[in-house]
């Protein structure tokens, strides 16, 4: 990387050095959803943009990471809430999960490399990932890296299946269960996940953060 690539950075913590929170959002936009899947996917997205937005706290801390699959693609990198802009996901491809994992735990070790780098301070990271389908490539490593960097204590790695995803995978990929998205509630879920992320960046470093039930009655999702 040249000098002339790190200057944003620098810049950037220069003006704010409050720990961060990054979040990668991974999200499944192959074929098998389109339509209803795909439209309401987009509009949460934009739920998710509008409520960070009023946190001050999350303004200054939350840092959200797009990252898609069906082809796997880094549609946004890491940017500030008020910075990110989620595009217009259409729905094509197939389903690599496991490439897609890759991805992001690449892009989130580059992240922590360059908060370390500049002394700011983070909390644990998120990996929020959507899906609807089955793996179509090898699964089996990413998950073994998901487990590790959980065990560790360097991510927290969430996954939601929608309608059609294979839960049995899912539940082996990560170390807690997978949820499962009630209906096409793709609006409540990211309305959950923005209280999460404000939550937590709210909170003292180290400190435990209790999250609101997504499996309680009238939650957006169930245990698969």
């Amino acid at each position: 990387m040249s000098t002339f690539d790190q200057i944003p950075f620098e810049v950037e913590f220069a003006d704010n050095p409050e720990p961060r929170c990054p979040c990668v959002l991974l999200v499944d936009t192959s074929g098998s959803m389109a339509g209803d899947p795909i439209r309401e996917l987009n509009t949460g997205l934009r739920v998710l943009r509008e409520s960070l937005s009023v946190d001050e706290m999350a303004l200054k801390r939350v840092e959200l990471s797009l990252v898609t699959f069906g082809p796997i693609k880094v549609r946004t990198n890491f940017q500030p809430v008020d910075q990110w802009e989620p595009p217009t996901l259409e729905a094509i491809g197939d389903t690599p999960i496991g490439g897609a994992v890759e991805r992001a735990l690449e892009i989130l070790e580059q992240r922590k490399t360059m908060y370390r780098e500049n002394g700011i301070a983070y909390y644990r990271p998120w990996v929020f990932m959507i899906t609807d389908g089955s793996p179509t490539d090898v699964w089996e490593k990413a998950a073994e890296r998901i487990q590790a960097a959980e065990a560790a204590k360097q991510m927290v790695f969430f996954c939601v299946g929608v309608e059609g995803a294979d839960f049995e995978v899912l539940k082996k990929l990560g170390t807690r269960e997978p949820l499962k998205l009630r209906g096409l509630q793709f609006r409540e879920m990211f309305q959950w996940l923005s209280n999460s992320l404000c939550a937590v960046s709210q909170s003292q470093m180290g400190e435990a953060v209790p999250l609101t039930n997504p499996t309680a009655p009238n939650g957006w999702g169930v245990i698969a």
